[in-house]
């Protein structure tokens, strides 16, 4: 006999997010030579990160991987701790609980579903723009706030929602006749919203947005993922 990959069997579609949990946690944390289906309760929060951003890179099949500011926001979210340092997330360790049973406060999900669904938004349609580096994606709306907030108006970025499993969102700044600056969230898009236009073209397509943050024109930063419209009757 030999000890073969962990395996979940499920009778339904919508435990499949559940099971691809189960199936990371255990490749990636237990012992080679463990007894068969022991694996650690609790992982340092730095591995964590490690076992992220490698089913990350390698489920959209890019070279761009996670930064030290994602693991950061990720920390914050995992946690619910906004107060501390990313050096104190770091001697932390994070348990499959706060992983994948416990709901995210305020909303009707846990990290690992809320991580999996950008996972699949940006693997299926926006692994070009990640890998360009256009979308910031992990980053909370608190801290948009404070980055575009002196900005010029119609600096934008992108995030990924915190409120929806698999949504992008648009952050831009609109400028008072007062001269107050106010952040914007645009309603998020789906994978299926993309799939009918793509991100592309719907920035392309909204005026208000002019210079993605810190300062590069909107048509230059995207200019090579919009597609070339249709002319005439069509």
């Amino acid at each position: 006999q030999v000890l073969s990959l962990p395996i979940v069997v499920i009778v339904h579609g919508n435990q499949d997010n559940n099971a691809k949990a189960t199936v990371l946690w255990d490749n990636a944390f237990s012992e080679i030579d463990r007894v068969p289906f022991v694996v650690a309760e609790r992982v340092p929060w730095e591995k964590m990160c490690d076992t992220l951003n490698l089913k990350f890179m390698a489920e959209v099949q890019t070279t761009k991987g996670l930064l030290k500011e994602h693991y950061f926001f990720l920390a914050q979210k995992i946690f619910n701790d906004h107060s501390a340092s990313p050096e104190d997330f770091q001697s932390r360790s994070v348990s499959w609980a706060q992983f994948n049973k416990e709901i995210l406060p305020g909303r009707g999900f846990t990290f690992w579903q809320w991580f999996d669904g950008v996972l699949d938004l940006t693997k299926r349609c926006l692994k070009s723009y990640w890998s360009d580096r256009l979308i910031v994606g992990f980053i909370s709306k608190q801290y948009v706030c404070k980055l575009l907030s002196t900005e010029p108006d119609g600096t934008f970025l992108l995030r990924f929602s915190d409120s929806e499993i698999g949504g992008v969102t648009i952050a831009h700044v609109i400028r008072g006749k007062d001269g107050s600056s106010q952040v914007e969230n645009i309603q998020p898009f789906s994978a299926k919203d993309l799939s009918i236009r793509s991100l592309g073209d719907r920035i392309r397509d909204l005026g208000q947005l002019r210079n993605l943050y810190p300062n590069t024109p909107k048509d230059q930063a995207f200019g090579s993922h919009y597609n070339k419209e249709q002319t005439g009757k069509d």
